[in-house]
């Protein structure tokens, strides 16, 4: 008889049956088997007046998946249940042994941080019994996701066509919405600056205006502005030079949300795409001698490293690039921590970005390289910097030049291709010393409003305001999209797309902040979330933490079907073709959309077909082929070409200003309107009625003596 060992990958299984040998099998349970029902009352899955007791079925993927891993389990000398070192990991564990029959004699929990052979002997050296605590905050944090979801989902699609709410999602959509308000109220204010300008030693710098006899000053229209300018001359006198020694701050390794927001910045990820890469470098890649983990485990709060790698890792240091270069290894106190991993970090060392350059696609080598670079940086020393101050004076006005520039580039060494730093050093000058500016000028500008969120900085809010947690980033995102409660788009003033509210989107969050206030903001969901982190500790019953809520909830739920006002979708004056009741138009992730009114009963939708324009005639003619030229409206707005396209691709610029059309005293053969001189497109004059489009008539051009 072999010992059994069960994980949730079939990528990760590969990779450990290569370390544990013959005397073990490793199967995969392809995920969760099992999920809460749809039974009992409300379909929640969970009797309310029974502790919250939920009722699980297996998967409807996952049927025949059990009954493999049931016969295996009955040939199996030990079970040894290796899911994820997580929360979900230990859930999907607890499932497992609950529908296989396990019990303590049988099965056993073995848990390590990244897939290599040192760690995953070291975890079989150790296993230990599932740990209920962890299965319990899993449990709670699902059950509460049931009642919002079914409940809360349930009234806003009866309501105003919504069709979602959660618990996370929610105050996720309040964070965007929110911001998308501050930015409608904002009101620019106008400011002005001044600079002086100067050259010394022919090097140029600048130096502007902060002060007025010792007080910062503000320059808020062109009169105050001007009236300053006069009163300057070109001379100013060096009061003060002060120079600093400083250093950049110390960098942390990567968590999961830092590994995110880090990579949509530096590499243009979203969070999903990363995620779903740093999936496949944990579980492993093919290497010479099979599948080999990469890095450790990618769902963490922790900035923890072993002390096995942290030794390693500071003598590669060391030796690399000098003692010097090797820093004090730090660990970022992080109260919302709530797992004891360690960060995300590469797991071999001597396995450079070089070395897997062709092992990895590109997009692999990209997020592997920032991890490799960033778990390195975190343990070596900070960089050094010097600034300087320079003060220039005349008449009471203080300017400010400032330089800086980098004495030791520390983990910039390995780090400068996502954070660079450049010198801007002042040339040599003397207190008191008397110096002269080639201009003094003032600029006007306005203040910016707020900064839409993009994927990093709403991952950002989330994390610093204790919202989700890691594995639920990436899953809010794509939540809060497909529900069309938002866009996702190219900012104005970046390439980075932002998060743009919906109609739909500020409807939803508006009628949940009306009935739902005191549950779904941000201070409750964080308070929720902390409550689970207890839970996981063994410091808090989950019944009496889902009974508080639930006695919160309840109440409001049945207040607002009372009182919130039904918005419903318009009907489009036509029934279903499959039921005969009225279709709908509702709107959706991709645009509006046609669908039964009894939704979800009937499922019957259509596509909205956008009526076609029919291109319209200019009244001229194709300079190539003689056809007429039409307009038509393209991807970047209306433009003109030939009507017998695709024979013929001519297309005219239209830049040119239309002249007025010039009376000539004739009138048309064909409907005895006058005729006039026009413009065409190409910039030649021609003749033609003045009653088009209804008469197109042209008259021809006669012939020079030259023509024949």
């Amino acid at each position: 008889m072999r010992n059994l060992v069960i994980v949730e990958s079939p990528s990760k299984s590969k990779t450990i049956q290569k370390y544990l040998g013959d005397d073990f099998e490793v199967v995969s349970s392809k995920g969760h088997i099992r999920d809460l029902s749809t039974t009992g009352k409300g379909g929640l899955g969970v009797d309310v007046d029974n502790g919250f007791k939920p009722t699980y079925k297996i998967n409807k993927d996952k049927g025949d998946t059990v009954k493999q891993l049931k016969t295996k389990v009955k040939k199996a000398r030990m079970v040894y249940l290796a899911t994820d070192p997580d929360r979900e990991g230990e859930a999907i564990s607890w499932h497992l042994a609950d529908e296989l029959g396990l019990d303590n004699t049988k099965a056993q929990r073995v848990v390590f941080n990244e897939i290599t052979k040192p760690a995953i002997l070291e975890a079989f050296e150790h296993p230990r019994d599932v740990d209920m605590n962890l299965v319990r905050s899993q449990e709670t944090r699902r059950i509460l996701d049931r009642i919002i979801g079914f409940k809360l989902s349930k009234l806003l699609q009866s309501k105003i066509s919504s069709k979602s709410a959660g618990r996370v999602q929610s105050v996720a959509l309040r964070l965007i919405v929110e911001k998308e308000k501050d930015i409608q109220a904002f009101v620019p204010e106008e400011k002005w600056t001044i600079k002086a300008y100067f050259d010394k030693n022919k090097t140029e710098f600048d130096a502007e205006l902060e002060k007025f006899e010792g007080k910062t000053l503000k320059i808020k229209n062109q009169a105050e502005n001007d009236k300053i300018l006069s009163e300057l001359n070109n001379e100013f006198k060096v009061q003060s030079i002060v120079e600093k020694a400083g250093a950049k701050a110390h960098k942390f390794p990567f968590i999961t949300s830092t590994l995110q927001q880090e990579a949509a910045n530096k590499l243009n990820f979203p969070a999903k795409k990363t995620m779903r890469i740093a999936q496949k470098l944990y579980e492993g890649v093919d290497m010479k001698d099979g599948q080999e983990g990469l890095i450790t485990y990618m769902r963490t709060d922790s900035t923890r490293f072993s002390d096995g790698f942290v030794k390693d890792a500071q003598n590669f240091i060391r030796n690399t690039y000098g003692q010097e270069y090797v820093g004090f290894y730090k660990v970022k106190d992080n109260n919302n921590a709530q797992d004891a991993h360690e960060a995300i970090r590469m797991t071999h060392i001597e396995y450079t970005p070089e070395y897997l350059k062709d092992v990895l696609s590109a997009d692999e080598l990209k997020l592997y390289s920032l991890i490799y670079a960033r778990s390195l940086a975190s343990l070596m020393s900070s960089p050094k910097t010097k600034t300087i101050t320079v003060t220039l004076a005349q008449k009471g006005y203080e300017f400010m030049a400032k330089g800086s520039k980098l004495e030791f580039d520390g983990y910039l060494k390995v780090y400068s291709k996502y954070e660079s730093s450049k010198d801007k050093w002042l040339p040599e000058l003397k207190q008191d010393e008397i110096i002269h500016s080639l201009k003094n000028e003032g600029t006007q500008s306005f203040s910016n409003p707020p900064l839409r969120y993009s994927e990093a900085r709403l991952i950002e809010a989330l994390e610093s305001k204790g919202i989700g947690r890691p594995s639920t980033y990436a899953m809010i995102i794509d939540t809060i999209i497909e529900r069309a409660y938002v866009t996702l788009e190219k900012g104005e003033s970046s390439k980075t797309k932002v998060f743009i509210p919906t109609e739909q989107g500020f409807l939803t969050d508006s009628k949940l902040k009306e009935h739902f206030e005191s549950i779904i903001n941000v201070d409750y969901t964080a308070q929720m979330e902390s409550e689970l982190d207890h839970i996981a500790e063994g410091n808090q019953d989950h019944v009496e933490a889902l009974t508080r809520f639930y006695n919160r909830f309840t109440p409001l739920l049945t207040q607002a079907y009372e009182t919130m006002e039904k918005i419903a979708p318009v009907e489009v004056g036509r029934d279903c073709p499959l039921c005969g009741n009225p279709l709908v138009q509702r709107k959706g992730r991709f645009g509006p959309f046609i669908a039964c009114s009894t939704y979800p009963t009937c499922k019957h939708i259509e596509k909205i077909e956008k009526e076609k324009e029919e291109p319209q005639f200019t009244g001229e003619m194709c300079p190539n082929c003689g056809s007429p030229l039409v307009t038509r409206k393209g991807r970047f707005g209306p433009f003109v070409a030939c009507s017998n396209y695709p024979t013929c691709k001519t297309i005219i610029n239209t830049k040119a200003k239309p002249q007025e059309a010039k009376q000539t005293g004739e009138m048309c053969p064909d409907c005895g309107k006058p005729l006039v001189e026009k413009m065409s497109r190409y910039g030649k004059p021609f003749v033609g009625c003045s009653n088009y489009p209804k008469c197109r008539y042209i008259q021809k051009k006669a012939k020079t003596e030259d023509e024949e």
